[in-house]
Order: structure tokens, then C-alpha cells, then sequence
């Protein structure tokens, strides 16, 4: 029949509390008791947690990762994770250029430039002196080429030949002298032959 008052259930408690203390042996038994239900706990407890451990999403590297405070972690490794599995764009030192003998071509169009680039009579515009250079010149480099004052060229006459100090299979440096400066003089390899695509004024 339920207990159905306070007092009645009190009785019962009492009864269940007091009755480890009849006895030395009830004693002894409740301990026992007692001790088993916390080494089963200790026992199974650990592996529910393991489990649900063992549950959480896999890396891309094949590894488990459980969940972090914050979620810091887990974004570090797998940060860490992908970058390391995203290839790298130089993986390997750049290649340099290979080195040739001096090309005629590459030769003639420097000096060709240099006697265009010399070429300023007094009154000339810049757009006639571009065009005595058109021909050796770049079509990118020719719009730097229009920043020039002609009247300031500190040369008018090659003084020497045209000279290969780097020489590569598409490239050249190639130096020339005038009675003004030194031109160090950058010459490549196009469709239309070889042009100038850069140059410097030694002192």
C-alpha cells in the first residue's frame, strides 16, 4: 500500500538510514556495498567519456580532435593542418636565366639605339627624337622613353663599340660609350627582333 503521509515515509527513512546500524555485520555490508558502486562508477564513467570523445570529427590529416575551450585550439591545428597540406607556389629557388654567347642582333640593335639617342640637334622635339629611337625600342618601353628632353641628353656622338657585359639566351647588357656617359643598355629578345628595354647613364 503507498505512503501516503509524512510521517509515514519518515518512519521509512529512518528505518533504511538505521539499519547499517543494527548491526556490525549490516555495517560491514552496507560499506561493501557502498565501495562497489564507486569503483563500478570509476570504471564506467572514464570509457562513456572516452566514447563520446572518440566521436568527435576527424582532421583532415586522419586525427580526432577533441572539443577546446573557446574553440582556439581546434581552429590552431586545423589552421595549422591546412596550411601545411596547401602547396607552396615556390617551392623550389627561381630558375636563372642561361648564359650564351653575346647574339650580333643583340649587339647591333644597342648600338643602333645608342646612335638614335644621341641624335639631338638643337630644336628637335621629343616626338622626332622617338622616332629615330621607335624602331629599336619596346613598345612598353618607348612611353617612358617620352619623358625625355632631348635637349638634356649630355652626349652627342657613340664613341665606341657596343660591348655584352651579361649575355643570356633572350636577354643582354650590353655597354656603349659616347663623349658624355657610358649607357648600360638592357636588350631583349621579341617577335620583331631584338629591342631595347632599358638603359642607365654611367658617369
Amino acid at each position: 500500500m503507498p505512503i501516503r503521509t509524512n510521517r509515514g515515509r519518515a518512519a521509512v527513512y529512518r528505518r533504511l538510514w538505521g539499519w547499517p546500524l543494527r548491526s556490525p555485520t549490516h555495517l560491514i555490508g552496507t560499506f561493501i556495498v557502498v565501495v562497489g558502486v564507486l569503483v563500478a562508477a570509476g570504471i564506467l564513467v572514464p570509457r562513456l567519456v572516452g566514447d563520446t570523445g572518440a566521436d568527435a570529427s576527424p582532421t583532415p590529416g586522419g586525427q580526432s580532435q577533441a572539443p577546446a575551450a573557446g574553440g582556439s585550439s581546434q581552429d590552431d591545428e586545423t589552421s595549422s593542418t591546412s596550411s601545411s597540406a596547401l602547396p607552396t607556389r615556390l617551392t623550389e629557388p627561381l630558375a636563372t636565366p642561361s648564359t650564351a654567347p653575346p647574339k650580333p642582333g643583340a649587339l647591333k640593335a644597342a648600338a643602333d639605339w645608342a646612335s638614335a639617342w644621341v641624335n639631338h640637334p638643337d630644336g628637335i622635339t621629343n616626338e622626332k627624337w622617338l622616332d629615330g629611337l621607335r624602331p629599336y625600342t619596346t613598345e612598353e618601353y618607348l612611353p617612358v622613353m617620352r619623358s625625355v628632353n632631348p635637349a638634356n641628353i649630355p652626349a652627342t656622338k657613340v664613341t665606341g663599340e657596343p660591348r655584352a657585359t651579361a649575355s643570356y639566351t633572350s636577354s643582354a647588357e650590353v655597354e656603349v660609350d659616347t663623349d658624355g656617359p657610358t649607357l648600360t643598355i638592357t636588350v631583349v629578345s621579341t617577335n620583331a627582333g631584338w629591342r631595347v628595354a632599358h638603359y642607365d647613364q654611367a658617369g
